[in-house]
């Protein structure tokens, strides 16, 4: 059994993967980054090609236009070279920028954006020759070796078919005239170019998959582990008990507070309290203002025999006010009359007691109250 607990069975949890994130361990695909930077460079050629053509024309024709007395002047050779570099700066820079945007999103794409303090600190760890040793022939050296293998496959064979397809239009270029002939090789090259770094992506459908399982797979927890951050991030089952409980105690003591402004507290006799107050003349129906069960029922009886406030019997209303009615919240509509012969009762009490009016009939102790409220 403390075998199976400390195999790493459990998917990571989302903090565990935060923490790797925080760590800088996120999955990558060399192959990804790499096929991007050359299909971008290829396309890059393709589309700026002429632009970067012609400025390398120009600059050859500036430099090699200069006279010898030009030559010696040191004036008009830093002037040549301005000219020549202003010719060739911006297809280079335009290229440039194109291709290093690619690399950004080819190497983010997978495992997004990742800025990590703690994976830039030095790992006295990796000095370590045996470590050395085990990454070296280790599986990860393996899995490299054969992804090697199969790239270099996968480009061979690829540039024996595109030879193949283009073997005819190559032997033809023997027979074309300059300046034609260049231009027609170019773009035979361009297009072989892109479609042979095209092929690199049959390796990329296979790597980025597996470096997400394998980021996945080094990242898997025991149950234990799981359970601990468990504990961590939600607490202990005993310290949420605990805080249940102080929670708990703190809302019935304020409620035991609201009990002395209560009209009227509604009993089961024992089982059930309910204490209830209405505003005489408002507009809002009566508010239940404390409720409870057992001990907490007798605690609301005796703050109501304290503050001289009037308990009545009503088993059937106690229970069902208990259950239907939030703290603080107005009765449903349902037991308004319920409720209204129980205050109706307390005001000719109060009256009563104050000697101007009879002593009231009590009320009936099974209240007119709907099959679906009863409880």
């Amino acid at each position: 059994m403390a075998e199976t607990d400390q195999e790493r069975t459990e998917d990571p949890t989302e903090r565990r993967k935060q923490q790797a994130r925080e760590k800088g361990q996120v999955a990558r695909s060399k192959e990804m980054g790499t096929a991007f930077v050359l299909v971008s460079a290829a396309i890059a050629f393709m589309w700026f090609g002429d632009w970067l053509y012609e400025g390398a024309r120009n600059v050859f024709q500036t430099m090699f236009t200069i006279d010898r007395q030009q030559a010696f002047d040191t004036t008009k050779i830093y002037e040549a070279f301005g000219i020549a570099f202003g010719f060739i700066m911006w297809p280079v820079l335009i290229i440039f920028a194109f291709v290093l945007v690619a690399t950004f999103f080819g190497n983010s794409w997978l495992g997004g954006i990742s800025f990590s303090t703690k994976a830039m600190a030095p790992k006295f760890s990796r000095m370590n020759p045996l470590n050395g040793f085990k990454r070296m022939f280790g599986i990860q050296a393996l899995v490299e070796l054969v992804k090697a293998i199969a790239k270099f496959s996968v480009v061979a064979v690829s540039a024996y078919f595109l030879l193949k397809w283009q073997f005819v239009d190559i032997l033809q270029m023997s027979m074309g005239q300059m300046p034609n002939m260049i231009g027609n090789a170019l773009d035979i090259l361009l297009w072989m170019f892109l479609l042979l770094c095209c092929s690199i992506f049959l390796i990329v459908v296979i790597d980025a998959p597996f470096q997400l399982w394998k980021h996945n797979k080094d990242l898997r927890m025991t149950k234990q582990e799981v359970k601990d951050e468990h504990k961590d991030t939600e607490g202990s089952p005993e310290v949420k008990g605990r805080i249940r409980r102080l929670q708990m105690e703190m809302a019935n003591r304020r409620m035991m507070q609201e009990v002395p402004k209560a009209d009227v507290v509604v009993t089961n006799p024992t089982h059930y309290a309910v204490a209830l107050k209405y505003e005489d003349g408002g507009s809002q129906a009566p508010v239940l203002l404390a409720k409870g069960t057992d001990e907490t029922a007798a605690k609301i009886r005796e703050i109501a025999l304290e503050y001289d406030i009037p308990l009545v019997q009503s088993p059937a209303l106690a229970r069902s006010v208990y259950h239907t009615t939030e703290l603080e919240k107005e009765i449903p509509q349902g037991l308004f009359v319920a409720v209204a012969q129980i205050l109706a009762y307390v005001y000719q009490l109060r009256l009563f007691k104050q000697g101007q009016a009879k002593r009231p009939k009590k009320p009936d102790s099974e209240s007119p109250i709907p099959e679906d409220l009863r409880y």
